[in-house]
């Protein structure tokens, strides 16, 4: 049987509930158990497919096409797992689950409320994901605060969880902020207090906390805080600020927080942790190189719409010893004119993914510069169909190449809807989404890349590019060097006589790892080093 962990925030959101739910998770996988992890969120979104990025970051997909907050980005990279959508719980799925059940008269006559249809659905989504992952440990964290209303159906759901199972098979880990005071620089234990006791009249109580700080959090604050919040001085660790965010799991090490974790958990016999995730840390601290990055997109001004990218070009770099410097530019700032003046200082172009047709023009003008000035250039989906549609407007002569998405009437339909995506009535959850496989063909980049000629990445699109127009880009210098054969698409393209322009059709930052960067974010700042130190 699996055992339970799960985090829950109090106070303020945004500090880090996330990164303090992975770290756990790599800690015990380091312990030699198995682990698998789950978020849910509040909203009544089904999921945030649907949403701007600007509300909750990227959209990250999951192995089999789940559309999920950024956190499961985390998740992944810091636990090397893969997950599923047993991985994504919102308050729209459950609420959409127990209508469906209702419509269909399996409550056979029932009133249906929140105790216990919605409850009980809530955790269903927690045992299903014990069964199919087969983990030894489940670790949910509870998006939000506590004391949010939207929140209140799945707090009372796992404290069920914990009435229904032995008490060292779930634990209950609290993040919570100590303000400091400005001016007097105090910091102040009042806001954990309140948040302890909201936890304890929803009939949780908490077994770990985790703090947060600007200041430190000395023995006589912990001793304050397990003195009013009845929990072991042991159990009180402060998340402390790092250079890496994968500093973090070896800071609660450090503190024993694995060790009590696994002396309330009943697993005590678990061998010690072999080091390797602390010697990554190390290696890549003592990165001595520098290398500028110039991401191109119109989502900057929040970057966490980019994060997985973000935090694949910098896994990537610090493998190679260098320090990614990524240089933010809005593609709707750049123009014919100005491009010299945003590019003159940069070693590689990134154009990643995106919708719609605001900036497209700039991240053209980013593509082709790349290509003109023979400057490293990797484009991800969106980044892929922009720089065809350049190629065939600016190589090919076709002045009215487009995407359909923007331009139904374009008489050169270089990037078109999908077969499957037509005539489609929702938005939601009806793009190519998840694992498709891929053929790298013999002699390219990818191939020597990758290294293996059947791959498998992840999607999210709706448009591909036309195979109509294979003949021409052929002739303009395109390679097509990724194909999913089965459905006779592009995945991956790359140019002749350039040094490194590669673009793919699916989101590799999704499969990149820390500890295993992914092959074509490793050869694009491979290239950029290489352009900087020819330059």
């Amino acid at each position: 049987m699996a055992k339970f962990i799960f985090v829950t925030g109090g106070v303020v959101s945004g500090i880090g509930k996330g990164i303090s739910a992975a770290s756990i998770g790599r800690l015990l996988k380091d312990r030699g158990l198995s682990v698998f992890m789950q978020k849910f969120d509040p909203y009544i979104n089904i999921d945030p497919g649907t949403m701007s990025p600007y509300q909750h970051g990227e959209v990250f997909v999951t192995k089999d096409g789940a559309e999920t907050d950024l956190d499961l980005g985390h998740y992944e990279r810091f636990i090397d797992e893969e997950l599923t959508k047993r991985a994504s719980i919102t308050t729209g799925k459950v609420y959409s689950k127990v209508i469906e059940k209702e419509r269909r008269g399996d409550y056979e006559g029932h009133t249906v409320q929140v105790i216990p249809h919605i409850t009980d659905e809530i955790k269903n989504s927690v045992y299903k994901a014990a069964k199919e992952s087969g983990a030894d440990i489940v670790i949910t964290e509870i998006g939000g605060t506590v004391g949010d209303i939207e929140s209140l159906p799945f707090l009372e759901a796992i404290r069920q969880i914990h009435a229904e199972n032995k008490k060292e098979d779930v634990l209950f880990v609290h993040t919570v902020l100590v303000p400091q005071i400005p001016g007097s620089d105090e910091l102040k234990t009042k806001p954990t207090q309140h948040s302890f006791k909201e936890l304890m009249s929803n009939g949780i109580k908490t077994n770990v906390i985790i703090v947060r700080s600007d200041g430190e959090i000395t023995d006589s604050i912990k001793k304050k805080i397990s003195l009013f919040c009845d929990v072991p001085v042991e159990a009180i660790v402060q998340s402390e600020n790092v250079d890496l965010i994968y500093e973090v799991p070896l800071v609660f090490h450090q503190n024993g927080l694995d060790q009590y974790i696994l002396r309330k958990l009943d697993l005590t016999k678990q061998p010690e942790s072999n080091g390797d995730w602390g010697k990554m840390v190390e290696r890549f601290k003592k990165s001595d190189k520098d290398v500028n990055i110039a991401l191109v997109g119109k989502y900057v001004a929040l970057h966490d719409a980019y994060l997985s990218v973000n935090q694949a070009l910098l896994d990537a770099g610090w493998d190679m010893g260098a320090n990614v410097h990524i240089k933010w530019i809005n593609s709707e700032d750049i123009t014919e004119e100005n491009a010299e003046e945003f590019f003159k200082n940069v070693d590689g172009i990134i154009v990643p993914g995106g919708f719609g047709s605001r900036g497209l023009e700039g991240m053209m003008i980013a593509s082709k510069y790349a290509r003109d000035k023979k400057i490293p250039y990797f484009g991800i989906c969106l980044g892929m169909q922009i720089a065809l549609i350049e190629i065939a407007r600016n190589a090919l002569g076709f002045r009215d190449a487009h995407t359909t998405e923007v331009d139904a009437g374009t008489p050169y339909p270089i990037i078109d809807l999908m077969d499957s995506q037509k005539n489609l009535e929702n938005l939601g959850g009806t793009m190519r989404l998840g694992n498709y496989p891929c053929v790298t063909e013999e002699g390219t980049k990818a191939r020597q890349l990758y290294k293996e000629e059947k791959i498998l990445e992840r999607h999210r699109h709706r448009y591909e590019f036309n195979n109509k127009y294979k003949g021409e880009m052929r002739r303009a210098g395109v390679v097509f060097s990724g194909i999913n054969e089965d459905l006779d698409l592009v995945e991956i393209i790359e140019l002749k006589d350039h040094p490194y322009y590669v673009a793919c059709q699916f989101h590799p930052e999704f499969k990149s790892r820390p500890n295993n960067p992914h092959p074509l974010f490793k050869g694009f700042v491979k290239a950029s080093l290489e352009n900087k130190k020819n330059k």
